[in-house]
């Protein structure tokens, strides 16, 4: 699917990533950070992806993990910062709610640490009953030597 507006567009088409280009925004990211690029293509290979371009250069993206039934989490949502200020964050995301695949899911997650304004525009709001959710999180599996026993 692709969305036109302006000089940008916004397209699901997995053929028009630029891996790399993805990979650099996240593996800097406070949520990614160091993240292998053999981790980053695997993710989007098993994500509904949204990349946003001006012409051809990607400028954005975002990924849902989805049973595209009853479940959706939201993740690696960017804006590059050069093109921040021009509403394409806020277009990213009518567009991703919108989309046929997740409209009419039972829940929705998200997890940001500076977004919230955004995201509440669009519904999201804190988990009414945080004790009812568990989970595993592992902040440094991407660092030189996270894996190792010492």
């Amino acid at each position: 699917m692709t969305w036109t507006k302006d000089d940008f567009t916004i397209t699901t088409s997995k053929d028009l990533i630029d891996v790399p280009y993805v990979h650099r925004f996240l593996s800097r990211s406070y949520w990614a950070q160091e993240i292998p690029a053999e981790v980053v293509a695997r993710s989007i290979e098993g994500s509904l992806c949204f990349s946003v371009f001006q012409q051809n250069n990607q400028v954005g993206f975002a990924r849902v993990i989805t049973d595209g039934a009853t479940f959706a989490y939201l993740a690696d949502v960017f804006i590059d910062e050069a093109f921040r200020g021009l509403g394409l964050s806020k277009w990213l995301m009518e567009t991703i709610v919108a989309h046929p695949s997740l409209t009419g899911l039972r829940r929705f997650l998200l997890v940001t640490r500076d977004a919230h304004g955004l995201y509440e525009q669009f519904g999201f709001t804190p988990i009414a009953h945080p004790e009812n959710f568990m989970s595993i999180h592992r902040p440094g599996l991407y660092s030189a030597g996270a894996g190792s026993n010492s």
